[in-house]
């Protein structure tokens, strides 16, 4: 299951809050380590933790987090360091990601973009006259 800690998902503990079925928010929603979504948001979603959308759950909108579990529906645009479509999960959206995974039985249509920096995030420069640190090889 794609939920557990043991597999890169969010041990039930750590969740900031929750949108169950049979609710819909219009809106923008930020939260700080992980939410899941069982309803329905139309919106913006941003946030350096990660979103579940459950296999219930309906995104339409803007992602930008950390890690998103897909096992709903999810359509718009999605910035996330880590993407993983469960099956049953179906993904309608321009991606931008370091990982992605589809597992059998997803759905993912549309363009993805694996770059070594999701958008936003610029690389640091090196530091003027540093050198690169050489590991010796251990003997074996």
């Amino acid at each position: 299951m794609i939920f557990k800690s043991s597999d890169g998902g969010v041990p039930p503990g750590d969740l900031n809050g929750f949108l169950d079925r049979g609710s819909h928010v219009d809106g923008e929603l930020r939260f700080e380590t992980s939410f899941r979504i069982d309803g329905r948001l139309t919106g913006r979603i941003s946030s350096p933790g990660s979103l579940i959308v459950g296999d219930r759950g309906e995104v339409e909108g803007e992602v930008e987090v950390g890690r998103l579990f897909v096992s709903g529906v999810l359509r718009g645009s999605v910035t996330a360091a880590r993407i993983q479509i469960a099956p049953g999960g179906k993904v309608f959206a321009e991606l931008n990601t370091r990982s992605l995974v589809i597992e059998d039985g997803a759905v993912f249509e549309g363009r993805c973009a694996m770059t070594g920096e999701p958008r936003g995030e610029k690389p640091k420069p090196a530091e003027e006259g540093a050198k690169p640190k050489l590991v010796p090889k251990a003997a074996g």
